[in-house]
């Protein structure tokens, strides 16, 4: 009898666990029909809704309408993201004991000495996963950001006895931070050239190529193609969220990090895959004379986030695994650019890129590219700064000179949050009208 109610107890608590499991993901993943009405001139009907229903609303707060409210849109802060692992619970909680990772070295037997093992482990099955790059033969240097592993890549690929500073290239419009992270030091090692389609100087150089890229979206290779030209991949939008993924990369350096990832910008966590161990050597030298290694405990914070998002991609143990990383971000982009779409499409002030469909490895369908950025066009003639045209409308965005192109351009956030895109929807909606 004992016996019987011991399993008749384990089997309530069970049911239970799932019934507060099922309920707090119903109440998460909210129906689009439940969202908050929106202008007609924002939201087409005539388009279906996302199939898949995602993390697609927030509740009104006072002052949403407030047309005096700045809506900060230039920076690309990933904080759409924070509801997912909100959703997650403490699934990425991570204890740290005051007297672990108290060393500078993580791993002396590793050529970047500061690694952390579980990270390195946890990158590799990530990509794994996700088919996005190949990891085989590669050397991982990790860095605070992307950013760290820029100027590192810069110091490790210009030769220390050149007789001139090696020349840095990016395709225009390039990432607006390329020509003052290679100009900043004022460095004999290398100096910003500008646009890679305008170098017409002989000689060795280091092209920066961000894929997909950073305004405008679209999938980029190399332009100059000239002997003795160094590449620099900077993949950090390379996700089944942002792209298909149609192969693993397999290049010379890829850079990632977890910003775009995963959306933990504040972690301050990237990685590279290098292929030449000389060139990774000269990287970790760089990182070492600079920060003297990579924080440890944002490491391991990195490394459980990856395990999470890594096990919700392969579908590890059923349905324990939660609910795919992937899947719930890529929808909740697409229903971002369908209500975007249908603002722009309202009027002729301004246009947007169109992307060709591609079918996603890694989602395991045809999927349309809706990167991290809107690369907004004000096609009214009246309109020479877009820039300045959108902050005279409380709206803040980076405007196209700050990339090498023209100002009737700007680069907009899609990865805000929920309120603040909204707004800018809404405001979009006021400009037209």
């Amino acid at each position: 009898m004992a016996s019987f109610l011991s399993i008749m107890t384990l089997t309530n608590l069970l049911v239970i666990s799932l019934a507060l499991n099922l309920s707090l993901v119903l109440r998460i993943y909210v129906n689009t029909e439940n969202q908050e009405q929106m202008s007609p001139s924002v939201i087409s009907n005539d388009e279906d809704p996302a199939p898949q229903r995602t993390l697609l609303s927030v509740s009104s707060s006072s002052g949403e309408d407030d047309i005096d409210r700045v809506i900060n849109l230039n920076q690309g802060d990933p904080t759409m993201y924070e509801k997912y692992w909100m959703m997650m619970g403490k699934r990425t909680t991570v204890v740290i004991p005051g007297w672990q990772s108290m060393s500078y070295f993580s791993d002396v037997k590793n050529l970047c000495w500061f690694l952390e093992p579980e990270l390195a482990k946890q990158v590799i099955r990530l990509h794994k996963a996700v088919g996005n790059a190949v990891t085989e033969g590669r050397h991982i240097v990790v860095g605070t950001g992307s950013s760290q592993l820029i100027m590192a890549a810069l110091f490790a690929l210009s030769p220390k006895d050149g007789s001139e500073p090696m020349s840095v290239v990016s395709t225009a419009p390039y990432y607006s931070s390329y020509p003052a992270m290679s100009s900043y030091l004022k460095s004999g090692l290398y100096k910003w050239a500008g646009d890679a389609k305008s170098l017409n100087k002989e000689g060795p150089y280091i092209e920066l190529i961000t894929s997909p890229n950073n305004p405008d979206g679209f999938i980029r290779s190399s332009t100059v193609n000239r002997t003795g030209g160094m590449l620099v991949h900077d993949l950090a939008y390379y996700w089944p969220q942002y792209t298909p993924i149609t192969s693993p990369v397999d290049h010379d350096m890829s850079l990632f990090t977890v910003t775009k990832a995963t959306g933990h910008a504040g972690t301050r966590v990237g990685w590279a895959l290098v292929k030449d161990e000389e060139v990774a050597k000269k990287m970790v030298n760089f990182i070492e004379l600079n920060t003297i290694g990579v924080s440890r405990d944002s490491q391991l914070r990195a490394a459980k986030i990856l395990e999470v998002i890594t096990s919700t991609t392969e579908k590890v143990g059923s349905s324990d695994s939660g609910a795919s990383f992937f899947e719930v971000s890529y929808h909740l982009l697409a229903e971002r650019w369908r209500q975007l779409r249908a603002a722009v499409s309202n009027d002729s002030m301004f246009s947007l890129p169109e992307f060709a469909p591609g079918y996603c490895n890694s989602l395991q369908q045809e999927t349309q590219p809706q990167p991290a950025f809107a690369w907004l066009k004000c096609e009214d003639d009246a309109v020479e700064d877009c820039e300045s045209f959108f902050r005279g409308h409380n709206v803040l965005t980076r405007g196209g000179s700050k990339f090498g192109f023209s100002p009737k351009y700007v680069r907009v956030s899609m990865v805000e949050r929920d309120i603040n895109f909204r707004l800018f929807l809404k405001r979009l909606s006021e400009i037209q009208s």
